[in-house]
């Protein structure tokens, strides 16, 4: 019985967030490579056998951060889509203002792409992951908004929800991650108003 109770405890949500928690600030510091289980045992306040009673191996460990990344950013689900379905272009400017606004609200987000990019050559399951939880997800509901409206006309609503998302995230590289937004400034209302009329403009 007592050795019952100390497992359910080491695997208490608490104790999955402190590692968690712990995971992300060696990984953003070390990088990927350089980090131990043994330094996030340390930073989490856990034992290392905590630590892999909760997750496998490092990879697991990063994946499940990417997972959480993903839940704690996600942009849109079906539900808050169809609160607001009535308008196109309300819609796909939500979409981008809360991409923009939960960019500029988390420091740790971009430095956290940065990591994923830079061991990506190493270490491409990382990758992988990060798009199958993150992008993947985004550029399917954006598809399957745009394919149901059929006033749009759009001749292939992948192509358009890719082209919106990657116009973002391209303004997002060179604006934050390049460092080069003196270089090619654009303003975001600009982008914005724009790129809504490439989208909406069929409909006129």
């Amino acid at each position: 019985m007592r050795k019952t109770k100390s497992v359910d405890r080491d695997l208490s949500p608490e104790k999955t967030a402190a590692i968690l928690d712990g995971a992300i600030q060696e990984f953003l510091v070390k990088g990927y490579a350089a980090t131990s289980m043994d330094r996030v045992a340390a930073a989490a306040g856990v034992s290392k056998a905590t630590v892999y009673s909760h997750f496998q191996d490092k990879e697991a460990l990063f994946t499940a951060l990417i997972q959480r990344l993903a839940c704690q950013k996600e942009l849109f689900n079906s539900e808050k889509l169809q609160a607001i379905q009535d308008d196109p272009a309300l819609v796909l400017r939500a979409f981008a203002l809360e991409m923009l606004d939960k960019i500029q609200a988390d420091p740790h987000l971009l430095t956290f792409v940065r990591l994923i990019i830079g061991e990506s050559s190493r270490f491409p399951a990382l990758a992988r992951a990060f798009v199958q939880n993150v992008e993947k997800p985004s550029i399917e509901l954006l598809t399957q908004y745009l394919a149901s409206r059929p006033e749009l006309r759009l001749p292939d609503p992948e192509v358009a929800a890719r082209a919106f998302i990657g116009t973002i995230v391209h303004y997002v590289i060179l604006k934050d991650l390049l460092h080069s937004g003196d270089l090619v400034p654009m303003e975001r209302d600009r982008l914005l108003d724009n790129l809504l009329h490439l989208i909406i403009r069929p409909a006129s």
